[in-house]
């Protein structure tokens, strides 16, 4: 599978940060991959999770190439155990990021454990990272 993402300038950054159980689980399942790359549907939102080694990009159903927001800078080597949290960046690209961020990080949760309960996550994958202006 190979899915073009582009992104416009980040409207926000925070730092937040993420427990230990849900950045373990989706290291553990993008590792799993073949190409390095998962793909995590979270179709309570319809939302599609991109984890590769350097961030875990969002994308709405409405716009399906366009990040809504991404999850960058992971710092796991901050912690003094795996069972603590993880701090990372928020980057939102999207006016509605904050408020898919209230549900996000539960929903993602349980689709990386659907996702885990299965033998084979995924084919070949590639993403290309862009950054472009939205036209008009």
């Amino acid at each position: 599978m190979e899915i073009t993402v582009y992104r416009d300038q980040s409207l926000l950054r925070q730092e937040r940060t993420l427990p230990a159980a849900v950045y373990n689980l989706a290291r553990t399942l993008q590792r799993r991959s073949p190409s390095g790359v998962a793909f995590v549907p979270i179709r309570s939102m319809q939302v599609l999770a991109i984890l590769d080694r350097d961030e875990f990009v969002f994308l709405d159903s409405q716009h399906k190439t366009w990040a809504m927001l991404a999850w960058q800078r992971f710092r796991p080597d901050e912690r003094a155990s795996l069972d603590d949290p993880v701090g990372y960046e928020l980057a939102c690209y999207e006016e509605d990021a904050l408020e898919a961020m209230k549900r996000l990080p539960r929903e993602f949760h349980l689709a990386l454990q659907a996702l885990a309960s299965k033998d084979r996550i995924d084919g070949p994958a590639r993403v290309l990272k862009f950054e472009a202006r939205r036209p008009g």
